[in-house]
């Protein structure tokens, strides 16, 4: 029989810090969050969000001490509608509710509250619930307008399931690709300041950039090559050809529609070489659906925490060291499988 662990609520704010230390460093040693959640005997949402908030902003970002009132004395809504408001914010957009905004923030969520309660929250209270609630602020994922559904159903459903059969039976590996460029001046994080002051940052030439393809399985296999120009066909046969000389065995290749990846020349390649090397693409307009999407937003969260590199060789060396770091991390590769928009791919 398993032992009952307690409330983390109901835990003293220094054993409830000493459990948040330890889950940012399971997370950092790659374990899963949902295991971490079981072990510590806290919300998977919880592990989730402490881990967003150190990588946006390091151990200062982690929550503090608790203070106020005791959880849930003094709160405006029921806790029906509590559930009924949570189901409505996860399973629709606005527009779906008739509410004038883009996507899910204060203002939206405080006219959902007046439209299903007649209650008029102030836009404070909303944000407390909000946080309350275990939603965090987050720059929004981008989705297409023009994404066909019925393709990204026959992907997840059909395609993709016969994919992975076909590799198995063949003994081949599947690796998800694709490309992203970085910019020495393009700093994605936050900086504390004076209230009514700015942060500032100093920055270097805003035209030195450098761009990355990288491949990785759900193995945790990652392969990499990082090059100064526009990806074109003869760059992709590049990668292709380093790509089959350190993989052992047959590869299944998956990647966007890129030009360059359906250009003539780079199908003439593969026909020529079908028995070690195919490429799959996914649905159009659905990158979502490329796992490598998220290796892709952890490069750029993470070449920038030693400030910002003066130069395109700087910048190149920090986009390898990374990568080559997670070369030898597999555990930590095998985390972006655990999205939900790519769980389908994770083999388990």
């Amino acid at each position: 029989m398993f032992i009952t662990l307690p409330d983390a609520r109901s835990l003293p704010d220094d054993v409830l810090e000493a459990l948040r230390l330890r889950a940012i460093r399971g997370c950092q040693m790659g374990f899963r969050q949902d295991h971490l959640a079981k072990l510590l005997g806290v919300a998977c949402e919880t592990i989730s969000r402490w881990w967003t908030a150190y990588c946006a902003e390091g151990a200062e970002g982690l929550p503090g001490d608790r203070t106020g009132r005791p959880t849930g004395s003094g709160r405006t809504l029921s806790k029906r509608q509590e559930t009924r408001l949570q189901y409505l914010i996860d399973h629709h957009t606005p527009k779906d509710l008739g509410i004038a905004a883009p996507l899910w923030n204060r203002r939206a969520v405080q006219q959902l509250i007046r439209n299903e309660t007649q209650i008029r929250m102030p836009i404070r209270t909303v944000g407390a619930y909000l946080k309350r609630w275990g939603y965090t602020l987050k720059k929004p994922r981008r989705h297409h307008g023009k994404q066909d559904p019925k393709k990204v159903k026959e992907w997840l459903e059909k395609t993709y399931p016969e994919l992975e059969k076909k590799a198995q039976n063949e003994g081949a590996t599947i690796f998800w690709a694709d490309e992203t460029g970085a910019a020495a001046d393009a700093y994605p994080g936050y900086g504390y300041a004076r209230k009514g002051e700015r942060a500032t940052i100093e920055v270097p030439d805003p035209h030195i950039t450098m761009n990355v393809i990288s491949a990785i399985s759900n193995q945790g296999a990652v392969r990499f090559m990082t090059y100064a120009r526009t990806m074109n066909g003869n760059l992709f046969k590049v990668f292709l050809k380093r790509l089959i000389g350190s993989v052992a065995g047959k590869i299944y290749l998956v990647v966007d529609r890129l030009q360059a990846h359906k250009a003539k020349k780079v199908q003439r390649w593969l026909n020529e070489h079908k028995d070690r090397i195919e490429v799959v693409l996914v649905p159009s307009r659905a990158p979502e659906l490329n796992v490598d999407e998220y290796l892709n937003n952890d490069l750029k969260e993470n070449i920038y925490v030693e400030g910002l590199p003066n130069d395109r060789k700087e910048l190149r060396q920090r986009i390898q060291s990374f990568l080559q770091r997670l070369v030898h991390w597999p555990a930590h590769v095998m985390n972006y499988f655990l999205h939900p928009c790519v769980l389908y791919a994770s083999g388990s």
